[in-house]
């Protein structure tokens, strides 16, 4: 009974003070997000409703859930040093429970508040920041256009496809061609003069086409004035991909990756690190939970404001290691996967460290 009464004490304070932290940090962020952004509010007029609705409130859990690890690290650290400065942990630790136990009920919340991030990066979160990109590219950002000259695209493994021009309102391409080519040996060639999306068929009609095929019997030519193909291309190619990988379900993230891979296309380090982090942050709130009570359990002569700038400390360094480490995965230096999850292994090898070091 008596541990079932600390422990709706704990989990209640901690998620509290969670509360109470994720509220100050973001209406903080967003002061300072306003004051960068309300020239550009002014000058291209954003409506005072799109403004709160479709941006900030979109932003919030969009910041909430983006610095949640850290939030969760400064929270814990903020709570159990108050009570360690009480002689609240003294007295728990010695009424006979371990201090494993006593940090079973932060792991309860910790866990509890990683379930939630998980479900809200995966599935809620996307379908928010596709309302505040919208609201960006129209008031924030300049306004996209594509410059439809030279467009270069890899469609396929060994398939190329260029463009002299396309035109995003007419969905219409000039001169259009594609190459398949292995290894340095040309296969085949298409060309034509446009190609023009149909949306109804979910097709491209091309117009004054060309087929050259080459093989061990020679050449092969063939032609015609209009036919329709399924190319492993779509008009939302050409489209702003500004901050699109946000803008996924974790099912449609996978598809996205699946396609990339499929054409054998450039920047899939960014999608690959997208999906890589939302399952990492659950396992970041719990190891950082862990090390915050570890480093604030103990009542310190320095006070509390000591221990609150040790957990402020450790944030940050957690914050450029990530930085750091996503940047090297980006640049495809190390493997993808292992850079993302390399914080949390290194972070989890120093909770380790402290918990079997530092007195409590």
């Amino acid at each position: 009974m008596r541990l079932k009464i600390l422990d709706r004490y704990l989990i209640k304070n901690f998620l509290i003070t969670y509360v109470f932290v994720a509220f100050v940090i973001v209406l903080i962020i967003c002061m300072i997000d306003y004051t960068e952004k309300v020239d550009d509010f002014l000058d291209k007029k954003a409506p005072l409703k799109e403004i709160i609705i479709d941006y900030y409130l979109n932003l919030i859990p969009y910041w909430i859930n983006y610095i949640s690890p850290l939030m969760v690290f400064i929270a814990t650290v903020f709570f159990t040093s108050r009570i360690a400065a009480r002689t609240e942990v003294i007295a728990i630790l010695s009424s006979g429970i371990s201090f494993g136990r006593m940090l079973l009920p932060y792991m309860i919340g910790a866990a509890v508040l990683g379930i939630v991030t998980f479900i809200q990066v995966g599935w809620v979160l996307p379908k928010a920041n596709k309302i505040r990109n919208s609201f960006e590219k129209t008031y924030v950002k300049q306004e996209f256009y594509f410059s439809g000259h030279n467009v270069h695209i890899t469609i396929a493994p060994d398939v190329y496809a260029y463009l002299e021009s396309y035109n995003t309102s007419t969905q219409t391409g000039n001169k259009f061609t594609m190459e398949t080519i292995k290894g340095n040996k040309l296969l085949q060639k298409f060309y034509a003069d446009k190609i023009v999306w149909q949306p109804k068929k979910k097709k491209w009609t091309l117009l004054n086409y060309q087929v050259r095929t080459l093989d061990s019997l020679g050449e092969k030519l063939s032609s015609g004035v209009e036919i329709d193909t399924t190319i492993n291309l779509a008009p939302k190619d050409f489209e702003s991909d500004y901050n699109l990988f946000e803008t996924f379900t974790l099912p449609e993230l996978n598809a996205y990756i699946d396609l990339l891979k499929s054409r054998g296309a450039d920047g899939l380090e960014v999608y690959l690190i997208e999906k890589y982090i939302r399952f990492t942050q659950p396992f970041a709130i719990l190891i950082l939970t862990a090390i915050g009570v570890i480093v604030s359990a103990r009542k310190s002569r320095r006070g509390v404001g000591w221990q609150i700038a040790l957990g402020f400390m450790l944030a940050f360094i957690y914050i450029l290691f990530f930085l750091l480490s996503k940047g090297v995965a980006e640049a495809g230096t190390i493997n993808t996967l292992f850079a993302v999850w390399l914080p949390n292994i290194v972070f989890s090898v120093i909770g380790v460290i402290l918990y079997k070091t530092l007195p409590r």
